[in-house]
C-alpha cells in the first residue's frame, strides 16, 4: 500500500490549526484561577454600598474614609452577651494573624442600640479589643436606614425591666476599593477569616 503526501494547503491548514491550539492552552494556563473563599462570597452585591454615621468625636465617617483599606464590618450593641464580643475578638485576632497587612484592615462596629451606646460607651467598648477598632452611631432612623442598606434584620426584645437585641450575626467586609465582598458567618475561625481577607488585601496589591 503507498501514501498520498498531503497537499501544501493541507499541511499548511493543519499548522496553523496546531499553533492555534498551542495558543489556546497557554492562555488558559496562564489564567488564574478566581479565589476560594471561606466566607460566602458577595462579590457584585447590589447592597452595602455606603453609609454616613458619627464617629466617637462627632465627625461623620462614609466608606470613602477607609478607600485603600480592607473593612471588617459587623452590626451589634455593647451590651450584647455572645455574637458580638466574640466577632470583635476574633477581628483583633485577625489583625494579629494578617502581621503587616493587618495596618490595611479596619475594624467597624456600628451600633443597632443608639440608645444605650453612646459615643463614649463606643468608644470604650471598641478600644477593649483594639484601640484602632471604630464604633460608629446614628439616630434611631439613620441606624435603621444604615441596616437596610447591609440587610441586616435587628429587633427589640423586652427582657423584665430592661430589653436586649436580636440582630444579624454576619461580619461584612469589604475591599480597599469600598466594594462589598464577603460575609464571614458566625463561627468562621479567625484563620479562615485572615486568609480571606489576606487575597482581598492581595488582589488590591
Amino acid at each position: 500500500m503507498s501514501f498520498q503526501p498531503l497537499s501544501s494547503a493541507s499541511s499548511r491548514r493543519g499548522l496553523v490549526l496546531g499553533m492555534l491550539g498551542a495558543a489556546v492552552l497557554a492562555a488558559t494556563a496562564c489564567q488564574k484561577a478566581p479565589p476560594t473563599f471561606a466566607s460566602m462570597d458577595l462579590t457584585g452585591a447590589e447592597y452595602g454600598r455606603d453609609f454616613s454615621l458619627q464617629d466617637p468625636d462627632g465627625r461623620t465617617r462614609t466608606l470613602a474614609d477607609f478607600r485603600g483599606k480592607a473593612v471588617m464590618l459587623f452590626f451589634g450593641f455593647t451590651q450584647c452577651p455572645d455574637a458580638c464580643p466574640t466577632a470583635l475578638a476574633r477581628a483583633a485576632e485577625v489583625r494579629r494573624l494578617l502581621g503587616p497587612q493587618g495596618a490595611r484592615l479596619q475594624v467597624i462596629f456600628v451600633t443597632i442600640d443608639p440608645e444605650r451606646d453612646t459615643a463614649a460607651v463606643l468608644k470604650e467598648y471598641t478600644h477593649a479589643f483594639d484601640p484602632d477598632f471604630l464604633g460608629l452611631r446614628a439616630d434611631l432612623p439613620g441606624t435603621a436606614a444604615v441596616a437596610k442598606e447591609f440587610k441586616v434584620h435587628y429587633q427589640k426584645v423586652p427582657t423584665g425591666s430592661s430589653y436586649t437585641m436580636d440582630h444579624t450575626a454576619f461580619t461584612y467586609v469589604l475591599d480597599p476599593q469600598g466594594r462589598l465582598r464577603l460575609a464571614m458567618r458566625h463561627e468562621l475561625s479567625a484563620q479562615d477569616a485572615a486568609r480571606d481577607v489576606g487575597l482581598l488585601l492581595s488582589q488590591a496589591g
